[in-house]
């Protein structure tokens, strides 16, 4: 290993020359602020969630913010980015750790040093290195970590780990990250922009929808062959590809993994339960879909079978598939559901007797049943969207989200409000 090369590109990305090039972007305030609460101990952060969320910019905007309000020196902060290709040969702990020494002897920081690793899961038994350094008896270090697979935490880093880590998940822009980042007010027609394009920040940098349509295409590949297939060592590309495609045209519909078979066996194409199941769960791994299940609102307990699957980035059904944009009762669900999980809340798919809730949000003590329909023309419509929710006797908040431009009274409580300003509320709890 050239280790006087590799130190070399780690001058260049990082803040020791006080680099005025270094690039920012957009402040996640949100994300930052959730670390800067975390920080000042020896636990590690964990930062995690699907690949182009943002997850290297937060980084970098922790980094600038110690510098900036603790004062931290520039020389106390090493920051290693495994995307990069200069830093192909840090491949093992013993490299990596090779390189923090060669780093601390160049540059001699004093007291605490904070080290943050993008996608350390490409090293090799990372976590042996992590764990030693944010545990280490005599020196000060404080570790920052991020990658692009909930299996980061599993199997022996979780053992390792038990406990000493903070994890926070990172999600595409926030409809109010959108409007801020864009200048925008509050209103139903830059929500509608919102949700008929994607919240990826580099998306903002593709001026046109052809190009967007390749880097979606280019994004589900990397993230289906790296993040899935290679990561798991399966061999069935073109059986992935199609699930995830058919959860993409399925997003807030009850389904099975029996469905899925049998839809697949319908096709006549060989495919088995525990393939189907396996293919799902690795896509959850890698952020690119998310579940709810069914929660019975009698027994209050997680029922088997059906539920409802959720695209992390609606870009993916808006410019791979955009006939798809017609489905707006999807996409509604879709955006509510993602901006529920942005606030913390664990989600559900609310089941009663003869009917259904939407949504089960539940956050620390705090209980939420919400509906969330397109429009109310009629009064049949309305009875139907607030008769649900009439049915829960508890005195928890139920709401009824819409695209209505007039909201509907009602004198049991329930709250009928406009999707825009729901979704914007729930960006800033």
């Amino acid at each position: 290993m050239n280790i006087q090369k590799i130190y070399k590109s780690l001058k260049s990305i990082n803040f020791w020359d006080n680099n005025p090039k270094f690039n920012l972007g957009y402040y996640r305030e949100k994300y930052v602020d959730a670390l800067w609460k975390a920080s000042d101990n020896n636990l590690i952060k964990v930062i995690t969630g699907q690949r182009r969320t943002g997850k290297s910019y937060i980084m970098r905007q922790m980094m600038h913010k110690l510098i900036s309000d603790k004062k931290v020196s520039s020389k106390n902060i090493f920051y290693l980015n495994k995307e990069m290709f200069e830093f192909n040969e840090i491949s093992t702990a013993d490299t990596l750790s090779e390189l923090i020494e060669y780093y601390e002897e160049k540059l001699k920081p004093k007291n605490k040093v904070y080290i943050f690793i993008d996608e350390v899961q490409k090293i090799d038994n990372w976590e042996k290195i992590v764990v030693s350094l944010a545990q280490h008896p005599v020196k000060k270090y404080e570790l920052f970590i991020t990658g692009s697979n909930s299996q980061l935490l599993s199997g022996e880093m979780a053992s390792l780990l038990s406990g000493r880590y903070i994890l926070t998940e990172v999600f595409p822009f926030s409809y109010k990250e959108y409007l801020n980042h864009l200048n925008l007010e509050n209103n139903k027609e830059n929500f509608i922009k919102y949700i008929t394009t994607s919240a990826l920040p580099e998306l903002f940098n593709l001026n046109n929808d052809e190009t967007k349509r390749h880097y979606f295409s280019s994004l589900k590949n990397t993230i289906l062959l790296k993040d899935i297939i290679e990561r798991n060592k399966i061999r069935d590309y073109a059986l992935l590809e199609d699930i995830f495609i058919f959860l993409l045209h399925n997003v807030g519909q009850l389904t099975s993994v029996s469905s899925i078979v049998k839809y697949f066996k319908s096709k006549k194409r060989k495919v088995d339960y525990t393939t189907i199941a396996q293919y799902i769960t690795y896509m959850q791994y890698a952020y690119i879909l998310q579940e709810a299940p069914r929660f019975s609102l009698k027994t209050k307990e997680i029922l088997s079978g059906e539920r409802k699957y959720y695209i992390s980035d609606l870009g993916f059904r808006n410019y791979l598939f955009p006939g798809l944009q017609k489905e707006i009762s999807s996409i509604l669900e879709n955006i509510v559901y993602t901006h529920l999980r942005i606030a913390n809340y664990n989600v559900k798919v609310g089941t009663g007797n003869n009917f259904e809730i939407d949504f089960v949000a539940q956050k620390d003590s705090i209980n939420k049943y919400i509906q969330v329909t397109y429009l109310m023309p009629t009064n049949d419509t309305i009875t139907r969207e607030f008769s649900a929710l009439k049915k829960i006797k508890d005195s928890y908040s139920k709401i009824v989200v819409s695209m209505d431009d007039i909201l509907i009274p009602d004198d049991t409580g329930i709250e009928h409000l406009h999707i825009w300003n729901y979704i914007y509320d729930l960006s800033v709890e």
